[in-house]
C-alpha cells in the first residue's frame, strides 16, 4: 500500500448503520488526505449519502456491495456458516487478503471475534485475542484490556495481555510505558490466584515495565499506562465509566444552564461545557482494538454517534501507521526466546 492508509468499514454494523458509518467515513476522508476507505454495505442505502461528496474524496472511496448485516441477535457461532456474505465478514476478508491495513466495525462483538479469529488467526505465542480500550485520565490517557473478549482468563492469558498492551501503548505513545494488574488492593496477597500468579510472571519479565497491582479508584488517575484484567471485569469497568461520564456531562449542562452568574457574566455556557465535557466524552475514546490477531480490527461501540465512529476510524489509522500486529508479534517472539 506504500504510504497510503487503506481501511475497510463494516458500514452495516451498529445501531445507526449507514447513517452513522458513512458520514463518519466521509469526515475521516476530509481530515486525512492520504486515507483510502472501502465501504462494505448495501450500495442502495449508501448511495444517497454520497451524492454531495466532492470528487477528490470520492476518488479515495470504494464501495463493495453487501446487503447482509450481522445483528446483535445473531449468535456468533452461526456467523461462519450463514454470514459469509455479510458486510462484517467481507470487510475482515479484505484485511486477510492484504487489500486493506485494518477494518472497523460497530457490529456484534462476539461475531466480530469469531470472524476475526477464523480469517486472521492469532499471532504465534498468543492463546486468545483481547479487546483493548482507551480510557481518559487526569493527565494522560491509558489503556485497559481485556474489556470483553474473554470473561475468564488464566495467568498465562493475563501475562499475554500485558505484553500486547505494552507493545500497543509504546507504539502509540512513542515511549516506555508502565503496566499494572487491576486488583481489589495493592497488597501482593490480595486478588485471585490467577491474578497473583500473573503478577509473579510479569515481575520476572524484563520486557514489560510491571509496577504491580492497580486499584479501580486509581484507574483514571494515571496509576499505569496499561491496566490488565479479565474480560468480565474490564467490560463492567469500561461501561460503568462511560455511564458516569455521561451523567457528569448532563449534570454540567444542567448546572451551567441554571447558573445566574454565568448568564449575567455574558460568558457563553457552551464554551465552558465544551472544555470540561470534551475531556471525558466517551465518544472521543471510542474504538477498541482487537489485539493478538494477524491483522488489525477496531471495534466501535454499537451505539456510537457519527463523532464516535470517526474516532474509531482514527484509531484504525494509528494502528496501520504503527504496524501494531507486527510490533506485537515481534515483542512476543522476543519474550519467548528468552
Amino acid at each position: 500500500m506504500g504510504d497510503t492508509k487503506r481501511i475497510a468499514i463494516d458500514a452495516m454494523g451498529g445501531e445507526g448503520g449507514v447513517d452513522v458509518t458513512v458520514p463518519a467515513s466521509l469526515q475521516a476522508l476530509q481530515e486525512n488526505p492520504d486515507l483510502e476507505l472501502v465501504l462494505v454495505g448495501d450500495e442502495q442505502r449508501m448511495s444517497p449519502l454520497l451524492h454531495d461528496v466532492d470528487q477528490e474524496a470520492l476518488s479515495r472511496l470504494r464501495v463493495i456491495h453487501s446487503d447482509q448485516a450481522i445483528t446483535d441477535a445473531d449468535k456468533p457461532r452461526n456467523v461462519l456458516r450463514s454470514g459469509r456474505r455479510s458486510s462484517m465478514f467481507l470487510a475482515t476478508e479484505l484485511v486477510k487478503q492484504g487489500e486493506v491495513g485494518a477494518m472497523v466495525s460497530a457490529g456484534n462483538t462476539g461475531a466480530l471475534l469469531m470472524v476475526g479469529r477464523h480469517l486472521l488467526k492469532t499471532l504465534d505465542g498468543i492463546q486468545k485475542p483481547a479487546i483493548v480500550a482507551t480510557i481518559p485520565g487526569a493527565m494522560n490517557q491509558s489503556y485497559l484490556l481485556d474489556v470483553g473478549a474473554n470473561p475468564e482468563c488464566d495467568r498465562q492469558q493475563l501475562f499475554e495481555f500485558a505484553v500486547m498492551g505494552s507493545a500497543l501503548a509504546e507504539s502509540l505513545n512513542g515511549e516506555s510505558v508502565s503496566v499494572g494488574l487491576l486488583n481489589i488492593g495493592a497488597e501482593e496477597y490480595k486478588g485471585t490466584n490467577e491474578v497473583q500468579q500473573a503478577g509473579k510472571m510479569l515481575e520476572d519479565c524484563d520486557a514489560v515495565n510491571y509496577i504491580g497491582f492497580v486499584e479501580a479508584n486509581d484507574l483514571f488517575d494515571g496509576a499505569a499506562d496499561v491496566v490488565v484484567c479479565d474480560g468480565f471485569v474490564g467490560n463492567v469497568t469500561i461501561k460503568s465509566s462511560a455511564g458516569v461520564a455521561n451523567v457528569i456531562n448532563k449534570l454540567l449542562e444542567a448546572q451551567i444552564r441554571e447558573s445566574m452568574l454565568t448568564r449575567l457574566s455574558g460568558y457563553a455556557p457552551n464554551s465552558i461545557l465544551n472544555r470540561l465535557s470534551s475531556q471525558i466524552n466517551p465518544q472521543r475514546f471510542n474504538g477498541a482494538s482487537l489485539l493478538g490477531l494477524q491483522g488489525s480490527i477496531v471495534k466501535s461501540h454499537g451505539n456510537a454517534t457519527i463523532e464516535g465512529f470517526f474516532y474509531a476510524i482514527q484509531q484504525a489509522i494509528r494502528e496501520v501507521e504503527n504496524k501494531v500486529p507486527q510490533l506485537i508479534a515481534n515483542r512476543v517472539a522476543a519474550i519467548m526466546s528468552q
